[in-house]
């Protein structure tokens, strides 16, 4: 790479060339017209023509000069400078021919890269810090759900060996009594009734156990369209979808899961009981059941604010609390592939108030005495076990869906345990929400 001029070099060697033309001129032009003057007037203002001819030739040469070896380089580096500070960091100062530009231009786009490479690090560490306080929040809110489905657990523990023991001493009189009644040729209507009561409060107990101490899991490869046809099979040969239209809507290459199958057709068999209860009054009743898989997209809020650099994430200046949410909104990567059953119903649809809270334990849309709230709370409970998350929408008056999401098995396990494995049927608990 052959040598730059530099800038001194350059403006001595050029100003020298003027002022030694300059003298150059001024003496040929005075020798010669001195001889044809005739008086020293005329010579003085022959000399006064020669200055002003030379300060005009120095003025203009010497503003060439330094406009094209000072100015417009200058001017350049002003405005590659101000593209890069306006958010063009791909962009950098041009070549000069100046070795002393040449130099400074060197420094300006060291300078740009070495910015940018610690913006680029200070928001890459920033992103870690938000992930990482990410997680702390939700270990910590896990800690805290654990603290209270443990403190649920106790209480209901309690609960059982407190009313268990009473309750079935209570219900064996029952029986002892009925029959006696029966025997004596009495109406037993009320000992029924007490009978009926009994079960209930023996149901709440159990299901408030069920919800704090689940069964432990038995995750294995599973085909969720198997599971589904098996829970539908099981309801229709107790008659329970009798009346009810049931259609089904399964894409193909559903890739399978790795999950408990009985927990799974636990978490079904309450949602489709659920539906077949608020169907009850629907003149067409349908349920919809469908299973396909797609590919979880995070959504992401916009982390630049007004007078961020464009392409730096500067997520740092906004501070987000992550509520605790049971079932979790968002337990997915980016990208994965992820299995989505719904079940969808057309009846009366969920009220808007409780669409947030069809979760939390005694929730329940239904009659009272009809259901103990606790059948989605074990469902949500389930479908987290799995790695997954449960999600409920009511669009007005067109009924209710609920969505299942869980993380597809990894491809290296396809060949793992066949997903139609026999399980054992689920426990016909009735559900507690439409």
């Amino acid at each position: 790479m052959p040598s730059r001029t530099t800038i001194r070099k350059e403006l001595l060697f050029s100003l020298a060339i003027l002022f030694v033309g300059a003298v150059l001129f001024a003496m040929v032009g005075l020798l010669a017209v001195l001889p044809v003057l005739e008086s020293p007037g005329e010579a003085m203002e022959y000399i006064l023509v020669l200055l002003v001819g030379d300060l005009v030739v120095l003025f203009f040469f010497g503003r060439s000069l330094l406009d094209r070896a000072v100015l417009r380089p200058i001017e350049v580096m002003v405005r590659d400078t101000e593209r890069i500070a306006q958010g063009e960091y791909t962009h950098r100062v041009g070549a000069m021919e100046s070795e002393e530009f040449g130099r400074l231009a060197a420094a300006v786009n060291a300078m740009a890269e070495g910015l940018i490479a610690n913006q680029e690090l200070l928001a890459e560490n920033i992103r870690s810090l938000n992930e990482t306080n990410r997680e702390l929040t939700e270990a910590r809110d896990q800690i805290v759900r654990a603290e209270k489905l443990a403190s649920v657990g106790r209480l209901a523990a309690g609960i059982a060996h407190e009313i268990g023991n009473p309750l079935g001493a209570v219900m064996g009189h029952v029986d002892v009594a009925k029959a006696r009644a029966l025997r004596a040729g009495g109406d037993p209507e009320l000992l029924d009734a007490i009978a009926h009561e009994a079960r209930r409060i023996d149901r709440i107990v159990r299901g408030l156990l069920d919800f704090a101490r689940p069964r432990e899991a038995n995750p294995q490869l599973i085909e969720v369209r198997q599971v589904i046809r098996r829970t539908r099979e099981l309801l229709e040969h107790q008659g329970r979808l009798d009346a009810i239209e049931v259609q089904e809507d399964f894409a193909e290459d559903i890739p399978p899961v790795r999950a408990d199958p009985y927990q799974l057709e636990q978490v079904l068999v309450n949602l489709l009981l659920n539906a077949v209860d608020v169907l009850g009054g629907v003149a067409s009743p349908r349920i919809v059941l469908h299973a396909s898989v797609t590919e979880h997209r995070r959504t992401v809020l916009p982390f630049r604010r007004k007078g961020d650099p464009p392409g730096v994430d500067y997520s740092h200046r906004r501070r987000f609390h992550y509520r605790a949410e049971f079932p979790r909104e968002d337990p997915f990567r980016e990208g994965e592939r992820v299995v989505r059953i719904v079940v969808a119903d057309n009846g009366p649809g969920i009220p808007p108030e409780l669409i947030d809270r069809v979760f939390e334990p005694f929730v329940t849309t239904k009659e009272l005495g009809k259901g103990t709230g606790l059948g989605l709370a074990v469902c949500a409970r389930l479908v987290d076990g799995m790695g997954g998350t449960i999600r409920a929408r009511s669009p007005g008056m067109d009924g209710a869906s609920f969505t299942i999401l869980l993380p597809s098995a990894e491809e290296a396990e396809a060949g793992g345990p066949e997903a139609s494995a026999h399980t054992a049927p689920a426990t016909l608990a009735g559900g507690d929400l439409a």
